[in-house]
């Protein structure tokens, strides 16, 4: 929901019509120049702010009761505190640049308001009734028109799950330029699931192969008969999805190579989803030589034909330019040569998702949105003891 879609809700429009500041920002509802009493009995004005509840265009009911306040604690006008409405007091960064101190919680008669008009102009009054008694003139509806601002997101549709969870300032901290996820085969797809649910501006996708029958089965979602007979490339089949929530997508039908490698220059990120080890090779070395950090994925599955399952591991490897020396030594990149096994190339859609993940977590602990106490740069999950060990640590070292 827009700012101005959201002015046509009859909850938010009472509150234009009755006069008060109104903004709806980052899926918030702000209200300004909300006039309250300070501990040493001074009128100032400040802020009360609540989430909106959204489902693209239509306001749902609100999910709490509660509201931030941006200021100093208000007071009754004798200059004791309001404690009948306070929560928790703290400061709290909500997203980049706008930080509230307050936290409160009140009901009419131990009922969760009706709609967003009660709730606001509740807590409203209360607090500015007090800056009433010393300044008659004290009011909140001063009919002052504040220009909402339209921000200029990569998402479709406003990500209302960051706002709910209370996490805009911190989902803030993924949000590069341009980052690129090289191979779509499996892992390369899950990755792309993920990180389409993230702030980034652009998401570079390379592959040079078509999407076909087997693809359906290692991929996320459900692949339709109808797009398998289109036999499109896997980077348009893909953008075609996740254009729809994403604007930043950007498909290229190509392998990558030693003629158009310099394409990933200046890229703040990439994602290295191949299985061949001189390609690897050949974009690890240019990406370490231009000082762009990655992430290289692997599977090794394994058929054990005496019991009849499989055994293998999944690798997450990241080269950064402050660590990048141990990358060769874990990750394979000559030429497979007689009969491997992983030339069979067996893939379980369960463990290409698992890889992906464990690479999206690896990135998000890089972009210090997840904490990373040991910082390993090499993580490999084994499937037949459910562990995961850690390797090429830079952070707290264990004993």
């Amino acid at each position: 929901m827009s700012p101005k879609q959201a002015a046509l809700n009859p909850d938010i429009k009472r509150l234009y019509d009755d006069g008060y500041e109104v903004e709806i920002r980052n899926g918030h509802l702000i209200i300004h120049s909300v006039p309250y009493v300070t501990a040493d009995r001074h009128v100032k004005t400040g802020v009360i702010v609540t989430d909106l509840n959204m489902n693209v265009d239509e306001l749902l009911p609100q999910k709490d009761h509660q509201v931030w306040f941006l200021g100093e604690y208000p007071c009754y006008s004798t200059g004791s505190p309001i404690e009948a409405i306070r929560h928790t007091s703290n400061v709290q960064l909500l997203w980049d640049g706008f930080e509230i101190q307050h936290r409160f919680s009140n009901k009419i008669n131990g009922q969760i308001y009706p709609d967003y008009y009660s709730k606001i102009k509740n807590y409203a009054n209360i607090i500015s009734n007090e800056a009433k008694v010393i300044d008659p003139a004290a009011t909140a509806c001063t009919y002052k028109v504040i220009e909402s601002i339209e921000e200029d997101s990569v998402f479709r549709y406003r990500d209302t799950a960051s706002s709910r969870a209370e996490i805009l300032a911190l989902s803030a901290k993924l949000a590069m330029n341009k980052i690129a996820i090289i191979g779509l085969g499996g892992t390369g797809s899950y990755i792309l699931d993920l990180i389409a649910k993230t702030p980034v501006k652009e998401i570079n996708l390379f592959d040079g192969d078509i999407f076909l029958q087997h693809n359906a089965f290692r991929a996320p979602g459900a692949a339709t008969i109808e797009a398998l007979k289109d036999k499109l490339s896997k980077v348009e089949y893909y953008f075609r999805i996740y254009d729809a929530m994403h604007s930043g997508v950007v498909p290229h039908t190509e392998y990558l190579t030693d003629d158009n490698v310099q394409k990933l220059a200046g890229f703040d990120f990439v994602f290295i989803c191949v299985d061949k080890g001189p390609v690897r090779k050949l974009i690890s070395n240019y990406l370490q030589e231009q000082h762009i950090p990655f992430i290289d994925v692997g599977m090794d599955l394994m058929m054990v034909s005496e019991v009849n399952n499989l055994i293998g591991t999944c690798r997450v490897t990241m080269s950064t330019p402050d660590k990048s020396e141990h990358f060769q030594k874990h990750v394979p990149m000559m030429e497979e040569v007689g009969e491997n096994l992983y030339s069979k190339n067996i893939q379980v859609a369960d463990m290409n998702a698992l890889n992906a993940t464990f690479a999206v977590i690896k990135w998000k602990q890089f972009c210090e949105f997840y904490q990373d106490i040991y910082q390993p740069h090499h993580l490999t999950y084994s499937i037949n003891s459910q562990s995961l060990t850690r390797d090429e640590t830079t952070g707290i070292q264990e004993e």
